[in-house]
């Protein structure tokens, strides 16, 4: 079992629910990141005594610094010093629990630093899957993944040698707090009716993604870009119960389907010890008080975030970074309650119409894009 982790975004839901884990494992932790959250980052280095605490803000940074003063951990202030805290030496495993582009470079840095990472920045895989991967190949660095969805069908791969095998991964997914509801129903909703989720307590830009289903889309690009399969082999059942967490249907008919309550420690606590499970205190599930266990079809035309995404991964190239930035966006906007739910869906479809797609992109025109689509949102807000 890998005995160091780095946690980068360490104050967010993720974050705290890592060392919760790491904790109860018994694990090192060698560094902390977060990007303003001084007093929760100043609490957990206290607690776990890191050599590096970074703040991405480098205000934050310099009170951090002042209030660890009495300690032996080092603070750093910016956006660059997240890649110093993923390549730290004496971690073995990075968490990747920051939201947004913002968890690239770092990715790429513990990738170099042939670290294990524990994935649960979905952006990465999205918008620069193909680079990702191939320089995980090329170092040899293991990805893990975090999220529920990809962690089932992480398990559920096991003893998979030959991916031919595979017919189609099948993603899960609540339907989010309006599920049900028509478009012009859901159209109507407030940024707190969309932080309501039924199942899951997550941060707010993730919940809201839910509530789209645009995290649904981003799920079917991260599974596509991960697992290497065409989009025709990712499909999305809508679960309503979170018990079922995805499934894999093989070629001779199988389906293999990962349960477990919706408690993300339980994800968590295998990318820490993959290969291996280690005991743990969360309640098991007890089958026999389930509530019975239902699937359906999404309904994309309520939901039309859900069919961007999967349009944004057929053209490929920059568009799933032209989504996701766009997206990001429009989020940040709702959040702060300068446009309504809808808006969300047309200004993510109007960055896609406006900025041509680059096939494949290098680093640098994907941040391009990704600048790109930020501008467009902004000026059609």
């Amino acid at each position: 079992m890998k005995k160091t982790i780095s946690i980068l975004g360490a104050t967010g839901s993720i974050g705290r629910q890592t060392l919760d884990v790491a904790e109860n494992l018994g694990l090192r932790v060698a560094a902390l990141t977060a990007h303003t959250n001084v007093r929760r980052l100043e609490e957990q280095a206290r607690k776990f005594r890191p050599a590096l605490a970074v703040m991405t803000d480098e205000a934050a940074a310099r009170d951090l610094a002042i209030r660890l003063s009495d300690t032996e951990t080092k603070v750093r202030g910016g956006v660059e010093a997240l890649s110093e805290a993923a390549a730290l030496l004496a971690a073995d495993t990075v968490v990747t629990a920051v939201v947004g582009m913002v968890g690239l470079a770092p990715t790429l840095a513990a990738i170099r630093a042939k670290k294990r990472i524990a994935l649960a920045n979905k952006e990465t895989l999205v918008c620069a899957g193909e680079l990702v991967m191939a320089a995980a190949d090329t170092y040899g660095a293991e990805i893990v993944p975090v999220d529920s969805e990809h962690s089932a069908i992480f398990q559920c791969l096991q003893g998979c040698g030959d991916r031919r095998e595979i017919r189609r991964l099948i993603l899960t997914c609540s339907g989010g707090p309006f599920y049900g509801m028509s478009r012009e129903e859901a159209g109507k909703m407030t940024k707190a009716d969309a932080l309501r989720h039924p199942n899951w307590t997550m941060g707010p830009k993730i919940t809201v993604d839910c509530a789209t289903l645009m995290n649904k889309g981003l799920e079917v690009i991260e599974a596509m870009r991960l697992y290497r399969l065409p989009l025709e082999q990712v499909s999305v059942a809508i679960h309503r119960q979170s018990i079922v967490h995805s499934l894999v249907e093989f070629r001779d008919g199988a389906v293999l389907a990962q349960l477990g309550t919706p408690d993300m420690r339980l994800p968590i606590r295998y990318a820490m010890t993959y290969p291996a499970r280690a005991e743990s205190p969360a309640e098991p599930l007890d089958l026999l008080s389930c509530p019975p266990l239902t699937f359906a079809e999404p309904d994309r035309n309520a939901f039309p975030c859900l069919s961007l995404a999967e349009a944004a991964a057929v053209t490929g190239g920059t568009a799933c970074a032209i989504l996701n930035a766009a997206n990001e966006e429009a989020v940040r906007l709702f959040l702060e309650d300068r446009i309504g739910f809808s808006d969300i869906y047309r200004l993510t479809e109007r960055a896609l119409g406006e900025i041509p797609a680059v096939v494949n992109p290098s680093l640098e025109e994907i941040l391009a894009a990704d600048a790109a689509a930020r501008r467009s949102v902004l000026a059609n807000s």
